[in-house]
């Protein structure tokens, strides 16, 4: 039991370090920090999104986002458009700069999902985020 345990919060330790690492590396490119990356990445992909949406796909607290949306805003990399809605409920979109950053942030996420998956098959791949899956939700339902 205590080698399962050691095992699993090991390896989840290295991955979140690791992706940490990378979002820090790619960021110091244009001056953002990691927190910065998901805003930009989701951005870019679908478009236009509401902080509330930003914090539900993100999995971030609501402060954590505005704080982000607001230090995106004030750069230039994301406009909002708040014509007499609730900040919280209005659109977000990237600029022309956000979009540069996006796409490029992009290109990196493509890259560092073909290399942390060599060796694994396209099956294994969709069972591990499955098995994921299963556990994160089992987690959070978790009491001690």
């Amino acid at each position: 039991m205590h080698k399962r345990f050691q095992a699993f919060t090991t390896y989840v330790a290295r991955l979140s370090r690791s992706i940490r690492r990378l979002k820090a590396e790619k960021m110091k490119e244009f001056n953002l920090k990691t927190p910065h990356v998901s805003i930009i990445y989701y951005l870019y992909r679908d478009g236009s999104l509401t902080a509330k949406q930003l914090c539900d796909i993100c999995e971030e607290d609501k402060s954590a986002v505005s704080r982000s949306i607001e230090f995106l805003e004030t750069e230039g990399y994301i406009e909002g458009d708040d014509k007499g809605k609730k900040r919280y409920n209005s659109l977000l979109k990237l600029t022309s700069k956000g979009e540069e950053v996006g796409k490029s942030v992009c290109e990196s996420i493509e890259k560092v999902l073909k290399d942390s998956s060599k060796g694994v098959s396209p099956k294994e791949l969709l069972t591990m985020y499955k098995v994921l899956d299963v556990i994160a939700n089992n987690l959070e339902k978790t009491e001690i």
